[in-house]
């Protein structure tokens, strides 16, 4: 018959919570957080102890490390041996840790993330410093506890007899706890313990003066002093590490980037690495060669730049996108009172402090224990001397050991543990000579009883010998500190001729939103006709650029796109441009009406905008310099049936120009519009009557004889004239008339330019007539006159689009 099976009915949520619940509290209290007070994971302690059980110390030779090993897990730790191991190898690392707690002779490892030699073939001894952790550990000075398998005991905790916390450091994370405490420099931190002692409401900021910031073992600079005081005060705060970089110059004006310094826990492999893909990318411009130059004489980065660069935009460029800066995020959580707690600075000190007095309180007590013990034993031998004659005669009558025993006691109410003591007496010990070695041990004896017995008794003695300790341990250990501290955040500044290489280009626009970059060789290699355009499309900007440029593309809906040259297609002349909405999302009906190039967005230069209804607005150029440009952004603030018409630039003392459908011209000047913000909508331009609009708006550039205006109307009349003509009025007025009216077929206003001696002008009409004309050639007109005729509208159709065609040039206005 079978045995009935016995099992539990439990719900999936209750076993998985209740296991997870063991497993959680086991790795937060017992592997993965350090403690408050010795700073040690339970793995550290256990190798710590093992070492000192071992006599495995500083001052004997070096033993290996696989033995180290299977001492920890055979007694403390059943675990993994690559666990211990790797533990032990941090110990030993002195890019990890600021005072190493392990010798090791080998290979443990190095700062490019390269691994230790296996355990075998390394061998291990504590540390000098190691020795303060576990000093009069036999003193009773900590708990013990059963091993795994309770066949011997282990510590709750070491001694500590400096503040390893906080010298060290530690990192770990756990379920739903994480830790990360810098390490710091031992003098400034034994400092800090001892003013805490003193004034235990010392503040933040006095502890601040004394305790400066990390010191992390491979130096470094450290950022940002608001960040450390939000550390040190909740526990929880951010800084910034970066390493440490000179800009060294060298022959044939070049110069040389060097880093002796890499940020904590950064491995330089890795690092030194991605500097060089940043080269080969091209992310970065003007690096010759990036070498690693690390010897056993220390660290060295060299970064060889090429003549001309710009080192700090280099170096800048590197902290920006290398891991030679990197946040640093405190996150002190430590066990405290067998559970993890958040903990300050204050609070750290203390319950470094409060182990410290239990420690000292501990170990005095043992010591005046066994100091009464001996006086006890002393003070017996000194009164059996003085009988001593009469004591061998007993001793000598006696049939044993235990007889001889009770007779003394019995005759000379001796106790038990002084006649123990006198009958296993040596007999040189019976000399003249000894009698005064006891007298000076007693005197000796009665000095440490009353000191012992004033630490236990008095709570300021007790902090005078912990501050005597730790200034002892300070003497003997201390460091230069290594990382230096800098109160404000650097911001980072990145010019953009070191991210693109600087190069004269030729940019080109066209109506429909086509743009592209052509190298200067493309375009000399072509003739200027062979540009590839769309069928009713036409250039509206060819500018000789720079890559580090901008252009400012402005649409018809008001809205301007941002345009990096850099990032402009590189398409040869011949070929077809690439439309502006792969790069930027754009509407279907939206135009481009002008292209403006920009060096310097800083020059105080302003932005004149012109609208078909009769709007004229003028704001800063600076105010359209963009970090963020993936979309379109606001130019100008458009009503609904609205358009942008033009958009000049001005130097803030021109003239502007403005003409409605029906010829009327109105010229005044810009200081007539008042500056207002990028999204504002402006003012009115000029009055215009009911169903009029505005055809042309534009900036004078100056008004010298050879200063004309074109005008073309839409049955084809072209005239020219003098700016001259036009006398300086008012904003928002009626202007002055252009054309003289007809009753029959009346002129309209189609196209209005500024021409130079050598412009041409193009129409294009209803019926896609496109014809080419030199203004030049024309007679000049009077302001009433309808001009000459230049296309038949009959045939052709009426003009509906007029424009001069764009020349090759870097606008002076807009670079100077």
């Amino acid at each position: 018959m079978a045995a009935t099976e016995n099992y539990l009915d439990l719900p999936l949520e209750e076993v998985i919570g209740d296991r997870f619940g063991r497993y959680s509290k086991y790795i937060i209290q017992d592997r993965a957080l350090p403690d408050a007070r010795d700073g040690l994971k339970p793995v550290q302690r256990r190798i710590l102890y093992a070492m000192h059980e071992e006599k495995n110390t500083h001052d004997k030779g070096f033993r290996k490390s696989a033995k180290t090993v299977g001492t920890v897990i055979g007694n403390y730790h059943p675990h993994g041996d690559s666990s211990v191991y790797e533990a032990m190898v941090r110990l030993s690392q002195d890019w990890k840790v600021r005072n190493v707690l392990v010798e090791m002779h080998g290979n443990n490892g190095s700062v490019d993330g390269d691994p230790p030699a296996a355990m075998r073939y390394t061998e291990a001894r504590l540390s000098a410093i190691s020795s303060e952790l576990i000093r009069n550990i036999e003193k009773d000075t900590v708990d013990y506890i059963p091993n795994f398998d309770d066949t011997i005991d282990e510590p709750v905790v070491l001694p500590a007899r400096f503040p390893n916390l906080l010298v060290n450091g530690s990192t770990g994370i756990s379920a739903g706890y994480a830790t990360d405490i810098p390490p710091h420099n031992l003098e400034e931190v034994i400092d800090a313990v001892i003013k805490k002692i003193d004034k235990p409401e010392t503040s933040i900021e006095e502890l601040m003066t004394i305790l400066k910031g990390p010191d992390f073992p491979t130096g470094g600079i450290v950022q940002g002093e608001e960040g450390l005081k939000n550390a040190y005060k909740t526990g929880k705060g951010k800084v910034v590490v970066r390493g440490r970089a000179n800009i060294e110059p060298l022959r044939g004006n070049r110069e040389q980037i060097v880093i002796d310094e890499i940020p904590f826990e950064v491995n330089k492999a890795a690092m030194v690495k991605r500097m060089d893909e940043l080269k080969i990318d091209r992310k970065v411009e003007g690096i010759a060669e990036v070498r690693d130059e690390t010897d056993r004489e220390g660290m060295r980065i060299v970064i060889e730049l090429k003549k001309d660069a710009d080192s700090q935009g280099v170096l800048n460029y590197f902290y920006k996108h290398t891991d030679l800066q990197v946040t640093y995020h405190f996150n002190m959580v430590a066990i405290k009172d067998k559970a993890p707690r958040q903990l300050s600075l204050a609070q750290l000190l203390e319950a470094y402090i409060e182990h410290q007095e239990e420690v000292v309180m501990r170990q005095s007590k043992y010591d005046l224990n066994k100091a009464e013990k001996r006086y006890h034993i002393v003070e017996g031998l000194i009164k059996a001397i003085s009988v001593l004659d009469e004591l061998i005669a007993i001793i000598r009558g006696s049939e044993n050991k235990q007889d001889a025993k009770s007779n003394i006691i019995h005759q000379f109410h001796f106790s038990e543990e002084q006649a123990e003591a006198i009958v296993n007496l040596q007999l040189y010990r019976l000399t003249n000579t000894d009698i005064t070695a006891l007298e000076e041990e007693k005197a000796q004896l009665d000095q440490s009883i009353e000191e012992l017995s004033s630490i236990i008794n008095d709570d300021k003695k007790l902090k005078q010998v912990i501050k005597q300790d730790l200034k002892s341990v300070k003497k003997r250990f201390k460091t230069p500190r290594l990382t230096s501290i800098e109160k404000e955040v650097e911001e980072i500044k990145i010019n953009l001729e070191v991210t693109v290489a600087s190069e004269d280009v030729l940019a080109s626009v066209t109506e429909q939103g086509y743009v592209k970059r052509t190298s200067l060789r493309s375009y000399a290699a072509s003739n200027e006709e062979d540009l590839a355009l769309k069928d009713d499309d036409h250039l509206i900007g060819l500018f000789e650029i720079n890559t580090t440029d901008t252009l400012l593309l402005f649409t018809n809906r008001g809205r301007y796109l941002y345009m990096p040259v850099h990032m402009l297609p590189d398409i040869r002349w011949k070929d077809l441009a690439q439309h502006v909405s792969n790069i930027v999302s754009i509407e279907a009906e939206e135009k481009i009406v002008q292209a403006i190039p920009v060096r310097d967005f800083s020059i105080p230069n302003y932005l004149i905008f012109f609208t078909k209804n009769g709007m004229i607005k003028r704001s800063e150029l600076s105010l359209y310099e963009a970090q963020r440009y993936s979309k379109p952004l606001v130019g100008i603030n458009l009503k609904a049936d609205d358009e942008l018409l033009n958009v000049q630039v001005s130097n803030g003392l021109q003239d502007v120009f403005v003409v409605c459908d029906r010829g009327y011209g109105l010229r005044y000047n810009e200081a007539e519009v008042t500056p207002v913000s990028q999204r504002a909508a402006g003012v009115k331009a000029m009055n215009l009557k009911e169903d009029e609009v505005i055809v042309s708006g534009m900036v004078i550039n100056g008004e010298t004889d050879q200063t004309f205006l074109t005008l073309v109307t839409q049955r084809g009349a072209m005239k020219r004239m003098r700016l001259t003509e036009f006398e300086q009025l008012k904003r928002a007025k009626r202007g002055q008339v252009m054309l003289r009216e007809l009753k029959g077929k009346p002129h309209r206003v189609a196209g209005f330019v500024e021409i130079s001696p050598t412009d041409e002008v193009i129409l294009q009409t209803d019926q896609n007539h496109v014809s080419v004309h030199h203004p030049m050639e024309l007679s000049i007109s009077d302001r009433y006159s309808n001009g000459s005729f230049v296309i038949d509208n009959d045939q052709a159709g009426d003009v509906v689009k007029v424009w001069k065609k764009p020349a090759y040039q870097v606008p002076f206005s807009a670079f100077e």
